[in-house]
């Protein structure tokens, strides 16, 4: 017990070093973005930091498995060159027994962070979204969400802003049902209300059918006022990148709040595909910092003495980033449905757990 409890706070102690190394550089390098962004605007060194400051959190979660393959390089290249390893084995105890407590601690990790950093980076990535908007445009830009009452536009220009609701809608966005246009001034106030059967989204404006619109002027009764048409365009900024786009990462909804969100998106008729795909890579991802560990600590559970350690921690180093790679790229194919969502979450760490078992064995002798 000793003993793992000793490995596990050397891999502990590992792992902050280089999360917090990786962390600086990226807040160092989102600085540096958000200063050359906001050349010639308002927005002041401090603003720009605090941006900085709210974008590097996400950044850091998404290299998590590339910081603990380092971080477990460090401990099993620390282990050999103290001859720690040697003096393990020499007692009788099995090297793959060593490897239990990093392997427990990376589970733990990934637990954690998908329990609580998740939460916490969707957070911090809708704030930095939040503000980057308010700087640039004064928060004017469009905004697509997803409810219990359907789905819910809106749309910015210099004479105000529309708040768009629809009970259904077709799959990009751009096609909706039983939708609700209500026009504000720009200091806020309701200027019209449009009630549309359907509403097409064409290049610069709405065309909505079976319409009814009240104006709300200064009469006591705007129902007095109100008329109807077959048809009626209003002017937009939309596209149907922009609906798209709008939705954002997946990873800025919280883990505990993405299959209500999936549900929501289903029943307001969009393909909630990606958002699968990244719920079960947010499940997997204990598994992948595992498979981290595993992989290290195929190509460096040796003695230094043996030689050629600068080759083995550049082939662990490769085969980690191609693990990593092999991910990202099974997202891919996930949000795209060329492959089925489990496959593209599990599939990628669950190869890396059995390849470097593989290794460790025939490293081991069984």
């Amino acid at each position: 017990m000793t003993l793992s409890l000793y490995v596990a706070r050397k891999f502990l102690v590992a792992f902050f070093a280089v999360a917090g190394a990786f962390g600086a550089i990226l807040m160092l390098l989102d600085l540096v973005e958000e200063v050359h962004r906001a050349a010639g605007s308002s927005v002041t060194f401090m603003q720009a930091a605090g941006l900085a400051a709210l974008n590097t959190p996400d950044g850091l979660y998404r290299i998590l498995p590339l910081v603990t393959i380092l971080a477990t390089l460090i401990l099993f290249l620390g282990l050999a060159r103290t001859s720690e390893l040697v003096v393990v084995r020499a007692t009788g105890r099995s090297g793959l027994r060593c490897l239990v407590p990093p392997v427990l601690t990376a589970l733990a990790i990934g637990v954690i962070g998908v329990a609580v950093m998740n939460p916490f980076v969707a957070a911090t990535s809708e704030a930095y979204k939040t503000l980057q908007n308010h700087y640039s445009n004064g928060g004017a830009a469009s905004v697509t969400s997803i409810s219990r009452e359907g789905l819910w536009l809106r749309q910015g220009g210099p004479e105000g802003q529309t708040v768009i609701r629809a009970e259904h809608a077709s799959s990009d966005g751009t096609q909706l049902r039983a939708a609700t246009f209500l026009t504000f001034d720009a200091q806020g106030r309701p200027v019209k209300r449009i009630e549309a059967g359907s509403a097409a989204l064409l290049a610069g404006q709405w065309q909505l059918n079976d319409t009814k619109s009240w104006a709300f002027t200064d009469t006591a009764n705007p129902e007095l006022a109100a008329t109807t048409a077959a048809t009626l365009t209003l002017p937009s900024n939309l596209t149907q990148a922009q609906i798209r786009d709008s939705f954002g990462d997946p990873g800025q909804v919280p883990i505990w709040q993405l299959p209500a969100f999936i549900d929501q998106m289903e029943k307001a008729g969009f393909s909630a595909r990606e958002q699968r795909v990244w719920f079960q890579m947010e499940l997997a991802l204990p598994v992948m910092l595992a498979a981290m560990v595993l992989i290290a600590a195929g190509f460096t559970m040796r003695h230094v003495r043996l030689g050629n350690t600068g080759m083995m921690v550049l082939l662990a180093l490769l085969a980690g980033f191609a693990i990593f790679f092999l991910r990202n790229f099974a997202q891919v194919l996930g949000s795209n449905g060329q492959i089925p969502v489990v496959l593209a979450a599990w599939g990628p760490p669950v190869a890396g757990v059995l390849l470097s078992m593989g290794l460790l064995l025939h490293m081991e002798d069984g």
